[in-house]
């Protein structure tokens, strides 16, 4: 089959692999109708995430067609199915708990010891996303193998696009677990730095869990203008002082709620992150934490940050003195995204969710490549890039 593999920084390549096996009784085998590229994909590509080897697949977002199943399967061949890009077992202590991406038995043994070196403890399995996070070969190809394909994915009702329901898979989840962890209250006014994918289906959440306002921060105006879609007020940080605006916004008091979408790679020319740039171009830092800094020092007494941005390492410069004295809460973490799949399918049926609105590109998968450059250097035109395996073929 034909696959994107990582070899190395800003270098993939499209090549002939071969076609996944079932291994496991529970495996089905899908055929992909659509995958995306992720922001989060971009750190791999920037050669931010440990324990990528040359050749593995990519691509943690994406559906197709069931085409084979174990005998431990609940699927059946010729169902189209969302899946989840956590790996879960649906068993263990934390599947019990709904704690889907910390499963204790969806990263395999073998792996185990890379996170829980780094962490204290193993996380669960990821697919195309390192072998800290199992090594599974990920969905930006032709077929991809599911593990404990009886938990994680959802099957799509007939006559429904790929393209409302692909995002099912990952950020449309994590824009609501942000959301959700940020304990939205009716009345509140809440910030979201960052209005990539994870931001703008924050800031639908936002509004969707009762936020009475949402301001969205970043510096590219495309993405600004598409969360004033959704009613949200907006700052351009490359134009205003983003502290000092969210304090004239609020009266002074700060968000009752912040919301990190941003991430180890924040942009903007501020003291702390061109140190942050500076330490991680001489191998003495990893990630660039201006975003989770701000939130903090901005956020309102006694109010809750939320922080579904992906960080890797270890970060100093950290205002935990703030985050003490002020009295916040902090919660972040992979999404659970099996906990979210009937409710958010159901709401995307009943029109209540829109995610059509993020596409911006639609390649053949064999012009992964391009797409990858695309979405890395042109982030103000490039919102999402959804790769479609045999579209070239379809075209001709």
């Amino acid at each position: 089959m034909r696959a994107l593999t990582w070899h190395g920084k800003h270098d993939v390549r499209i090549e002939t692999v071969d076609d996944p096996e079932i291994l496991n009784p529970r495996d089905a085998i899908i055929k992909i109708s659509s995958t995306a590229i992720c922001g989060s994909d971009l750190h791999l590509y920037d050669g931010y995430i440990p324990t990528m080897q040359a050749g593995d697949i990519l691509g943690h977002e994406f559906m197709g067609e069931v085409v084979e199943v174990g005998a431990g399967s609940t699927l059946r061949k010729g169902q189209r199915v969302v899946v989840p890009f956590t790996i879960a077992c649906g068993n263990c202590y934390h599947c019990g708990k709904q704690q889907y991406s910390a499963c204790d038995n969806g990263n395999p043994a073998d792996n185990q010891d890379i996170a829980q070196t780094l962490y204290g403890h193993p996380m669960s399995g990821l697919f195309g996303y390192s072998h800290m996070t199992g090594g599974y070969a990920g969905g930006q190809a032709e077929f991809v193998r599911v593990p404990f394909s009886d938990v994680g994915p959802i099957v799509v009702p007939e006559g429904v696009e790929d393209d409302r329901v692909l995002f099912l898979s990952d950020i449309l989840p994590t824009g609501w677990q942000a959301a959700e962890y940020a304990q939205i209250e009716p009345g509140d006014t809440v910030a979201v730095w960052g209005c990539g994918p994870v931001g703008l289906f924050s800031v639908q959440s936002a509004f969707l869990m009762g936020a009475e306002r949402v301001i969205a921060i970043d510096h590219f105006p495309h993405r600004l203008e598409l969360a004033k879609r959704f009613g949200a007020e907006t700052i351009n940080f490359e134009e205003s002082q983003t502290y000092e605006a969210l304090m004239e916004m609020t009266g002074g008091i700060g968000p009752d709620a912040c919301i990190d979408a941003v991430g180890l790679e924040a942009h903007g020319f501020f003291v702390d992150n061109i140190i942050d740039q500076i330490k991680a171009s001489t191998f003495l830092g990893t990630d660039r934490t201006h975003s989770i800094r701000q939130a903090i020092i901005a956020c309102r007494k006694g109010g809750r940050v939320s922080m579904p941005a992906v960080y890797g390492g270890f970060v100093d410069k950290f205002p935990l003195g703030a985050f003490m004295e002020k009295g916040l809460t902090l919660r972040t973490g992979q999404t659970h995204v099996q906990r979210y799949l009937p409710a958010l399918l159901n709401a995307i049926m009943e029109g209540k969710i829109d995610t059509t609105f993020l596409i911006s590109h639609r390649l053949p998968l064999e012009q992964a490549p391009e797409g990858y450059r695309m979405f890395h250097d042109k982030q103000d035109e490039v919102t999402k890039v959804v790769l479609k395996p045999g579209l070239d073929r379809i075209a001709a």
